[in-house]
């Protein structure tokens, strides 16, 4: 099992060394960790990464091979409490689905602060308690159409309206190697140049007609280097629904690094509120103020937002309504601001268009942005820099 996830890290771009592989295997025989799963993936991490800078590719290879394992194979161990817990959870008919009643915001968080005060122990299975695997709007690893994750993973519904606990995200990776140049050439559109600065290039044909000139006398002349004077912000979504579009978005961030000079990158999680930050490590510690990169970066910037527009409605339209904080203004008062300020911005959503149709929130980005919203495909890519460039 080992040496196949030796092979899964090399053939996932991992530069792990046999050595290390002996080192983890040591680990294991001095029972150094418990069967746990996570015990492992904290060992393994430890014992065959030697840069922090590959911890986040190292995650995801781990999650493909290891995916939905508690414990390591082999070894016996008693099924983990929370397993069976979440393993509770109903399957509902559509009919059940549709009997589920959306509380809507006010009586949501009002709902929500009465259980809080009322629930006194861990509940699984329910329709009303703070719990897991039930249709309750209020816990995680159930059905609800609209509630307030509490903790834990969630189904795959994609319909919660906060999320009650403090994530980690991953920064994209600027070096990843390109599967296709098409995205530079898609990005090249965009493409100013002008020469600035010292005059430290030769000018080879200036060179020989000025020598031509002086009769063979050489006359060496120089000019300064040609740059592409495109400056561009770059607005990218991470965490949640985002993780299934990784690799595209790091595509397109290698890309645009290569690309333009003058480029500046921020994160966000869903929307885009009165913060952003730059190292997703940081992000609780090191917020910038929306309004201080208004003032500091000027109208001639360009402006790219990468995100798929997934989420409640609520994170948009409510103050209050992010996820992870109580924001004061709601999220459409900031991307009016953004567009405001810099007119020049497209958002560019990894989505399929023909799915647009189907998330109330993605539709009312679309009213905000009008028709800059492009798909992230070569095409969609293309349409939005011509834009940018009217």
């Amino acid at each position: 099992m080992l040496i196949d996830f030796f092979l899964h890290l090399r053939d996932s771009g991992l530069p792990v060394s046999t050595r290390e592989y002996l080192g983890l295997l040591e680990a294991l025989r001095a029972r150094v960790i418990g069967h746990s799963i996570d015990e492992f993936h904290a060992l393994s991490r430890a014992a065959l990464v030697k840069d922090e800078s590959n911890y986040d590719k190292f995650d995801r290879a781990f999650g493909q091979y290891f995916r939905g394992l508690q414990n390591l194979p082999g070894l016996q161990a008693d099924i983990p409490e929370d397993w069976l817990r979440a393993s509770m959870r109903r399957h509902l008919s559509p009919e059940d689905k549709a009997r589920l009643e959306k509380l809507g915001w006010d009586r949501l968080m009002e709902e929500f602060r009465k259980r809080l005060e009322e629930q006194k122990g861990r509940h699984a299975g329910g329709s009303r308690w703070i719990g897991t695997g039930g249709s309750s709007p209020f816990g995680h690893g159930g059905y609800h159409p609209e509630g307030i994750r509490v903790g834990g993973p969630s189904a795959g519904n994609r319909s919660a309206v906060k999320v009650w606990e403090r994530r980690d995200y991953a920064n994209l990776d600027d070096q990843v190697e390109l599967g296709t140049r098409n995205i530079k050439v898609a990005l090249r559109r965009l493409r100013r140049f002008a020469r600035e600065g010292a005059a430290d290039e030769l000018d080879l044909d200036g060179t020989v007609a000025g020598t031509a000139r002086n009769a063979g006398w050489l006359d060496l002349r120089m000019r300064a280097q040609r740059h592409n004077r495109v400056k561009v912000l770059l607005f990218l979504d991470v965490g949640g629904s985002m993780d299934e579009h990784i690799r595209i978005c790091e595509e397109l961030f290698s890309a645009a690094r290569g690309e333009f000079k003058h480029l500046e990158h921020f994160y966000f999680h869903n929307c885009i509120y009165d913060h952003v930050w730059k190292d997703n490590r940081r992000r609780h510690a090191e917020r910038l103020d929306l309004r201080e990169l208004m003032h500091k970066y000027g109208e001639d910037y360009k402006v790219v937002v990468v995100g798929d527009a997934t989420m409640s409605p609520y994170e948009i339209v409510q103050p209050g309504g992010a996820l992870e904080y109580a924001n004061e203004e709601p999220g459409a008062a900031w991307l009016q601001r953004l567009l405001q300020t810099w007119r020049h911005a497209v958002w560019l959503n990894p989505t399929p268009p023909n799915l647009w149709q189907y998330h109330h929130s993605i539709e009312i980005i679309r009213s905000i942005f009008g028709t800059r919203m492009f798909p992230m495909t070569l095409d969609g890519l293309s349409r939005a820099m011509r834009e940018l460039n009217k």
